[in-house]
């Protein structure tokens, strides 16, 4: 596809700034109205999902060029999908994501490049992945684990750890211990380790198709050798990519595609594993982007006029997992869920997506301080949610405000309840 498929969509926004607020029927305060942190920071009509659009219409019709100013407007977007979400409150027939996505693919055709993205696609292609840590790196988690390698025996479950597990060392322990459960519960699962690549996600959502391309090809072929039958991903932005991006590039992975949660609570519903240590805290969830969202599969392109779409044709982000994390936090002994008012596909952003935590990470830094404010209003002693990168953003926010809450990866909660992780000495109220 490409900018010009989606002409239709963008003359077809009647700039009503509905992209630029949760739904009003689902407001329940002004404070936490905003729903596009792009617009909420600069406030300036054009970094609006109307916006953008406005913009690309222009651009396409020859009435305004792409200039570095437009292009740094277009990269100033976490691609969270709330934008999109709202619009289709009112708008069914709008595919507003669609359109930023093609407008970043058309920054990067026309030569239009953000230093720092280069900066990052440059380590991708010399690393293999978003971080820049070193290739020979990446399987230093799995090291002493007994877990089968994937590149040298078959089994049921790929195990795909990603980038941000890999490598942030705060992170690290919860996969070595999530492998440990999956084992003691019985699961055939194999990794790829040091030779696992990133998902492409990112490259994608950089506008770098060729590049996103080429690692979902790498993936392909793995899944495809292995003989597995299940692939299960601890991080959001990957789980979004294999069931999103790929299918887009026509790179389906011929595998049952999991996040982890999704994974974990099967077993809890086959009796193969338990949560039986109590937990004595009040958290609050919060729903990641590509997990929510943007964690609804790819329906194919409707070539039709879009006013005549069915329901299962329009990915409108309600059909996200939402209810999955929120069951296995109600399912642990002794939590308190207390929800915030900005939930599940009317979402706050973390800050991390996009790009923009590359490319600027005061506004993704800006962005996380905003959900970490709202979390405080709930009165929870805990902020719990189950990607990576949200974590990542929350903990600096934290660390960098002093703000009197925990911050939970929902696994370290499972491993904790399950009697794997040591428990963590936490007192309400804050710490």
């Amino acid at each position: 596809m490409s900018l010009q498929d989606y002409q239709r969509d963008m003359e077809g926004c009647s700039r009503c700034s509905s992209c630029k607020w949760v739904p009003f029927n689902q407001v329940k305060s002004w404070r936490y109205a905003h729903n596009c942190p792009a617009v909420s920071r600069y406030n300036f009509h054009a970094y609006s999902g109307s916006g953008k659009m406005i913009m690309g219409l222009s651009m396409l019709t020859g009435r305004s060029e792409l200039t570095e100013e437009v292009m740094n407007i277009i990269f100033s977007c976490q691609l969270c999908g709330a934008c999109d979400t709202a619009c289709k409150v009112y708008r069914d027939d709008i595919d507003l994501m669609e359109v930023l996505l093609e407008l970043r693919s058309h920054c990067i055709e026309e030569g239009e490049l953000l230093v720092e993205h280069m900066a990052v696609m440059d380590a991708l292609k010399r690393e293999g992945n978003m971080l820049g840590e070193e290739k020979d790196l990446r399987g230093v988690w799995a090291e002493g684990l007994n877990v089968k390698d994937i590149n040298e025996e078959t089994a049921e479950v790929i195990f795909h750890a990603g980038c941000r597990y890999s490598y942030d060392p705060e992170l690290r322990e919860t996969i070595r211990e999530t492998i440990k459960l999956l084992t003691e519960a019985g699961v055939d699962v194999a990794i790829a380790g040091a030779t696992e690549y990133c998902c492409g996600g990112r490259a994608y959502k950089f506008g770098y198709r060729g590049e996103a391309e080429n690692y979902a090809d790498d993936m392909l072929s793995r899944v495809k050798s292995s003989g597995a039958k299940t692939l299960v991903t601890p991080c959001s932005d990957c789980f979004s990519a294999f069931i999103y991006y790929y299918p887009r590039l026509q790179k389906e992975l011929p595998v049952e595609v999991l996040h982890l949660g999704q994974y974990v609570e099967r077993l809890i519903a086959e009796g193969k594993l338990q949560l039986k240590q109590e937990i004595p805290l009040r958290v609050t969830y919060h729903d990641p982007c590509y997990l929510g969202r943007m964690g609804e599969p790819y329906l194919g392109e409707w070539q039709d006029n879009k006013l005549l779409r069915p329901m299962s044709m329009k990915r409108a982000g309600r059909k996200g997992i939402y209810d999955m994390p929120r069951r296995i936090i109600n399912s642990i002994p002794g939590l308190d869920l207390v929800e915030m008012e900005r939930i599940k596909e009317y979402s706050w952003c973390c800050g991390a997506g996009g790009g923009v935590l590359e490319a600027d990470p005061d506004f993704a830094a800006w962005t996380a301080a905003e959900r970490i404010d709202e979390a405080l209003s709930t009165g929870a002693d805990a902020l719990v949610t189950a990607c990576p990168w949200c974590l990542k953003m929350f903990r600096e926010s934290i660390a960098e405000s002093g703000a009197q809450i925990g911050i939970y990866d929902l696994t370290d909660l499972v491993l904790e309840s399950a009697g794997i992780k040591e428990p963590v000495a936490v007192k309400r109220g804050g710490f």
